[in-house]
């Protein structure tokens, strides 16, 4: 805390404050979303040796810690160092209970927690740390932030090969926002719902766009194992 101690005052704001640093969040986060359609060659895939434009976003910079706390502690009206100390024992708190198996709420935003991937088998005899493909970290959103999510236009600026600004287009789809615990993928999912099956899709990820197989072949039954990940994130 910086040897600062956290008076009854303090706390009176920070209640009276709570919602600051979620709508920092809000506001930074999806305030607009900006895409970029760039005209690129294809490589490998259906569409190999052909040129097809490839969305994704456009962010201005990644905001600094101190940057969203100092903003914070001046909309709220708490002094910098008291936020800071808020977020830190918030950021070990959250830490710690994930780590131990809970499903953490991030107040205002969602919840976060912990969770893996790892293949099925028949026998127990088998079942090995081996299994496990990898560990996630799984957030689930409020149904107010993916209403705000939903209702964001989408601007998109489409640009040739040669990086050459050719149209700009404000996107009228439906507003559909993924759900992160229906993701595809055949093998099982700790942590979150078990999804098989599913068919090609594109990501569009921050810093670049992942295109591939989202779900794959199941194993079949238990025995199975499952089949290919697609999931690139």
């Amino acid at each position: 805390m910086n040897g600062r101690v956290v008076t009854e005052v303090d706390e009176v704001k920070i209640a009276r404050n709570e919602d600051t640093i979620v709508e920092l969040f809000k506001l930074y986060s999806i305030m607009a979303l900006k895409v970029k359609a760039k005209e690129q060659y294809q490589n490998i895939g259906k569409y190999a040796g052909t040129f097809r434009y490839v969305m994704m976003p456009e962010l201005y910079t990644a905001l600094a810690q101190d940057k969203v706390i100092k903003e914070a502690a001046l909309r709220s009206g708490v002094s910098r160092g008291v936020m800071q100390a808020c977020w830190d024992a918030a950021g070990e708190v959250i830490k710690a209970w994930a780590t131990e198996g809970h499903s953490v709420a991030l107040p205002g935003l969602g919840t976060m927690r912990f969770g893996l991937r790892a293949k099925s088998v028949a026998n127990v005899n088998d079942v090995k740390a081996g299994l496990i493909s990898s560990r996630r970290i799984i957030f689930t959103p409020t149904s107010e932030l993916k209403e705000e999510l939903a209702k964001t236009a989408v601007q998109i600026t489409c640009y040739d090969k040669d990086g050459k600004e050719i149209k700009r287009v404000t996107s009228s789809d439906d507003g559909n926002v993924e759900d992160p615990e229906n993701e595809g993928g055949s093998e099982n999912t700790t942590g979150g719902n078990t999804s098989n099956g599913g068919s090609n899709t594109g990501t569009v990820t921050p810093g670049g766009n992942t295109g591939g197989n989202t779900g794959g072949n199941n194993g079949g039954d238990n025995g199975g194992g499952g089949g290919n990940t697609g999931d690139i994130n």
